[in-house]
């Protein structure tokens, strides 16, 4: 890549005026996309399309091969980040629930699939599975990106609705890893290849539950004692420093033990996030439990918290320059032109509105689980039930979109099997060019119309229960949780 770039030795100003205004027009997209549609991941994919191969192809290759690869990084931040904020907490109080949710969202989308493309459109068994295998996922850069954008007003990483939808899609980007390697290798099976089907489905499966049950544990009881005991005192005398060094440390050990184990590289990056947000004492006196940055960096026995490191020297390049990066690749890779003929529309509107259903559907656990756990009591029931509807329905929105995993696994059956056909691989892409649109859209709407009471109701922000800091909670909530970590650490 660097070769072919560099071969352009003297690049002619007409080179220089396209870059200029690739930047110009994503930084654009994105600001109005996020003002007209309340989502301004749309604007990059449209930039991505019209200068990339799919329309124009405006850009050089070797420049959308560079993109592509900037772009993946920042949705390794976007993760990343989205481990730091997320609340460890409220994810293991609501971890069954967000199984059901997440259960449903990969069976609902393989399942109607088969009902519309095997049944109804004639597509082969095979074909079916592999496109209900990619609209069952979930984008985890999308939905981490309406969480950090949707509001001003509202942090939903601090909600518990939050907390469901973050774990739900992190289980469907695993299930989604898992029946990629699957299909990856289903046209070496098809050849008569010798490939073990059992350790092709067991590995990333082992290896992601594996990750998953022995990084809370090794974190609780030994790295978490030996960081509060022996080093976290010494990170107060280089405030950000220190936390950039180990922040960079441990996302690339996580990065690598989860690529080289053979599960997603994108699990591991919220793995390492979360295991850094449990590393420091939450004891109010802690150098990590501080009200502000400011507090962190201007006390001598006070540091700033890993998220507000992040937020200091990753936030904007990540946001301003990564992120759009990222979802203007997405538009590099879909086939823009080939998806306007009458079939591919037909099919594709169709199939769309049906993998709309697929994923909103996950809400309904939302209130079900409220009626469930109340009293046999009708009054109450009802009450539950009108409270909990604004919450179900971020829940479903916000697992609309299916992104990068979703583009990744039709790709990889349309190209590495026999098995998907031109008019399977357009219908699947227009599935998920529209959904992943509609459903930041819709979640937009949602946050701007019905936030407030999303972020004040039983599904909103939580008590952190002793937790200590919670960076980017409203200052109340913050001071709050403050005063219950020191009632709690005296107890």
């Amino acid at each position: 890549m660097a070769g072919s770039f560099l071969a352009y030795e003297e690049p002619s100003i007409v080179l220089i005026l396209v870059l200029i205004s690739f930047f110009f027009f994503l930084s654009l997209a994105e600001w109005l996309s996020s003002i007209v549609f309340r989502a301004g991941i749309i604007g990059p994919i449209i930039v991505g399309i019209i200068y990339g191969m799919p329309l124009a192809d405006i850009l050089l290759e070797v420049w959308q091969e560079t993109f592509l690869a900037i772009g993946y990084i920042g949705l390794i931040l976007i993760i990343f980040e989205g481990g730091l904020t997320t609340r460890m907490d409220l994810l293991k109080q609501n971890f069954f629930l967000s199984m059901l949710a997440a259960t449903t969202g990969v069976v609902f989308p393989i399942g109607l699939s088969y009902l519309l493309l095997y049944l109804g459109f004639g597509y082969g068994a095979v074909e079916t599975f592999i496109i209900g295998a990619a609209l069952s996922t979930t984008s985890l850069g999308t939905t981490f990106a309406v969480i950090g954008g949707a509001s001003k007003d509202i942090d939903l990483s601090q909600t518990r609705i939050g907390a469901v939808l973050v774990s739900a899609a992190v289980i469907d980007d695993v299930s989604g890893l898992v029946m990629s390697s699957v299909i990856h290798d289903l046209g070496s099976l098809s050849a008569g290849g010798d490939v073990n089907l059992g350790w092709l489905i067991g590995r990333p499966i082992l290896a992601s539950i594996l990750m998953a049950g022995l990084t809370p544990l090794l974190c609780k009881y030994v790295f978490a004692p030996v960081f509060r005991r022996f080093i976290e005192h010494h990170f107060a005398r280089y405030d950000h420093l220190s936390n950039v060094v180990l922040m960079v440390l441990v996302l690339c050990a996580f990065i690598s033990i989860a690529a080289y184990a053979g599960t997603s590289v994108l699990f591991g990056a919220f793995l390492a996030g979360s295991f850094l947000t449990y590393l420091p004492s939450k004891h109010p006196e802690g150098p990590f439990v501080v009200y502000s940055r400011e507090h962190g960096e201007q006390n001598d026995d006070k540091s700033p918290t890993f998220v507000h490191t992040f937020e200091k020297y990753f936030s904007d390049v990540q946001k301003y320059l990564m992120e759009p990066l990222f979802f203007a690749s997405i538009g590099f890779a879909i086939p823009f032109i080939d998806l306007w003929t009458g079939s591919a529309i037909w099919h594709g509107v169709v199939y769309t509105l049906l993998m709309l259903f697929a994923k909103v559907i996950v809400g309904i656990w939302v209130p079900l689980w409220d009626v469930l756990t109340k009293k046999k009591n009708q009054d109450v029931a009802t009450s539950s039930l009108s409270k909990a509807v604004p919450p179900a329905a971020l829940l479903g929105a916000a697992m609309v979109a299916r992104g990068e995993i979703g583009l990744l696994i039709v790709e990889i059956g349309y190209n590495s099997t026999p098995y998907v056909s031109d008019a399977g691989f357009y219908t699947a892409v227009w599935a998920i060019l529209l959904n992943t649109i509609i459903g930041p859209m819709v979640v937009g709407i949602l946050i701007k119309f019905r936030g407030k009471e999303i972020g004040t109701g039983h599904w909103g922000i939580q008590e952190t229960g002793g937790q200590g800091d919670s960076e980017k909670a409203q200052a109340s909530s913050r001071d709050q949780a403050l005063e219950e970590g020191s009632d709690s650490s005296h107890q």
